[in-house]
């Protein structure tokens, strides 16, 4: 019964754990695909400010430190001005964004989010990418035209006008709602920017690679721009509203945690205990023989010890079987599609069977089950042989 119950512990919380790593990664993942890339390039003060002036002067020599970072996956170039967008019924403010389509479309998601039209070619110019609410509400459809009214990173007026190709649905309302990408050659032209971008985006080939491509770059970076006017950001902070919205995640998972090791410890404290009593006389035999009380107790650990491990082997092979099945299938969420798409997540999410997750499921269960058993282990000690033998 012991070796069930921790059997049953190890295994839920490795499968648990895995799964709410592995939606942290989907979230996270899906989050920088769609706006900030793992790692960026910006002016110091541009992600407070989003002033148009504070820009990254030389993109190309930035992208020549990237190239040769072998953890980097791809990276692109975009600049962002906060614009007016016309069509022939309503106006509406926007963040009109200047991206280079065929390096955007290895960095982001984007291309695969056009609902209808087409992706931004390399040769387009005054073509642009609308958000499905914001054509929406503009009225707009495919071909039919837009007037940008800005203001140009010398101060000049920026107008233009950009034909919609594609209307893009990412599921993130907000983004949906104010965003227009149009090519960055023509931003350029438009808003004055003189060459220069607002970031240089760099996508990770995976999580854990983002500090090194941060620390190198970062040095990198400050090869080339002796005045400290650029900064090295990671998605961290880009989007601290992801990694609050992950710690109040871990908070709350947390109580049922420990709510379910409560159980379990009650439930291994009783299998112990009743070990312990069932077997009172047989302890006094041995006390009555010569076997010092300090010995039974060492046999009474060594037992406890080796259940306990197990139990927590036997848990980590079935948890992990049951999460590797859920990763490669996944699990659908049904219900929640529209929920899930409020945050850019797909209906099916993928536990992530890692060393972390299965370190702290079995950590926990050993060390709350060896803590359970020293109490059983502790009453042997001041057994009485007589008494012991005579016990009920």
């Amino acid at each position: 019964m012991t070796i069930l119950a921790i059997i049953f512990a190890t295994m839920l919380l490795v499968s648990m754990l895995s799964f709410q790593f592995g939606s942290y990664d989907t979230m996270i993942n899906t989050a920088v695909k769609i706006h900030t890339g793992h790692v960026q390039v910006q002016a110091k003060g541009y992600r407070d400010k989003m002033d148009i002036r504070l820009v990254v002067p030389d993109p190309g020599a930035v992208d020549d430190v990237i190239k040769d970072i072998p953890e980097v996956e791809a990276y692109t170039s975009r600049a962002n001005a906060f614009s007016l967008v016309s069509s022939s019924d309503r106006t509406y403010g926007v963040l009109l964004t200047g991206i280079d389509p065929e390096r955007e479309a290895k960095v982001s998601t984007l291309k695969k989010l056009v609902r209808r039209g087409e992706y931004l070619a390399q040769e387009d110019t005054d073509m642009a990418l609308v958000g499905e609410l914001l054509a929406r509400n503009l009225k707009v459809d495919i071909g039919d035209e837009l007037v940008v009214l800005g203001q140009g990173r010398d101060g000049s007026v920026a107008a233009s006008v950009l034909k919609v190709k594609g209307i893009f649905s990412s599921g993130e309302d907000k983004f949906d709602r104010h965003s227009v990408q149009m090519p960055l050659g023509y931003f350029q032209d438009v808003f004055s920017m003189r060459g220069a971008v607002h970031g240089v985006v760099a996508l990770g080939k995976s999580l854990e690679d983002v500090r090194k491509i941060k620390k190198e770059l970062g040095a990198g970076v400050r090869g080339i721009d002796g005045d400290g006017n650029l900064v090295v950001l990671d998605w961290m902070e880009l989007m601290p509203g992801i990694v609050q919205s992950i710690q109040m995640d871990l908070a709350s998972g947390l109580i049922m945690y420990v709510i379910l090791i409560v159980v379990v410890a009650f439930s291994i404290l009783n299998t112990f205990l009743m070990a312990i009593f069932e077997r009172t006389r047989e302890f006094g035999v041995l006390m009555a023989i010569g076997m010092t009380p300090g010995r039974l107790m060492r046999s009474l650990f060594l037992e406890s010890v080796t259940i306990t491990l197990i139990g927590i082997i036997l848990g980590i092979i079935f948890g992990s079987m049951v999460t590797w099945y859920f990763q490669v299938h996944g699990i659908l969420i049904s219900g929640a599609t529209e929920l899930l798409s409020q945050y850019g997540l797909p209906e099916r999410m993928y536990p992530q069977l890692s060393v972390l997750s299965v370190s702290v499921g079995a950590g926990i269960v050993l060390i709350i089950t060896i803590l359970t058993a020293i109490y059983p282990v502790l009453k042997v000690r001041r057994l009485r042989p007589v008494e012991a033998m005579t016990a009920v």
